[in-house]
């Protein structure tokens, strides 16, 4: 399934929808404004919040966890640096790692599991200059856990920008 998400509304507090392949609304991103951390609600199209989006702030290394019923399912951080792609990894609950490669700032990389691919983020597809897509390619896969994913990575990397 491929979802749309409009790119230049990235802001603290600012709100936007990602909507599905079929040009409905699928998700709404909550950007919480007068927080003292940087938060983000994914909300379904009904309004419930599906997973919480934190930035660490007293954390060795930048790191975004990713939080669902109560818990925490994922935690995103930066792994390494290269001059073409940056790399996070995500650290599920159970203990299972995604990786998380590409050109972030972009919108050209891919979320994979053991080398198989699981979602694939792209400006590619689209001929709007502000958006991009998420196609999220197994079947089986948590979409709404990947497209938090790709957003977290995003704003990481928007934030490091920024503070160089």
């Amino acid at each position: 399934m491929k979802y749309l998400v409009r790119d230049k509304i990235f802001a603290i507090g600012d709100d936007y929808w990602i909507d599905d392949e079929h040009g409905r609304h699928a998700f709404l991103v909550d950007g919480k404004a007068m927080r003292l951390r940087d938060t983000l609600e994914i909300k379904d199209a009904d309004g419930r919040v599906l997973i919480t989006l934190r930035r660490r702030m007293f954390s060795v290394r930048d790191a975004m966890t990713i939080e669902r019923d109560g818990g925490t399912p994922a935690t995103v951080r930066r792994k390494r640096m290269s001059l073409l792609r940056n790399h996070y990894r995500v650290t599920l609950a159970e203990g299972t790692e995604l990786d998380v490669s590409g050109r972030i700032l972009d919108r050209e990389f891919a979320v994979e599991y053991e080398g198989e691919l699981l979602a694939h983020i792209s400006r590619r597809w689209l001929t709007l200059r502000d958006t991009y897509g998420v196609d999220v390619v197994r079947e089986d896969a948590d979409a709404a856990l990947l497209i938090a994913v790709a957003v977290c990575v995003i704003r990481m990397a928007e934030k490091e920008r920024e503070d160089r």
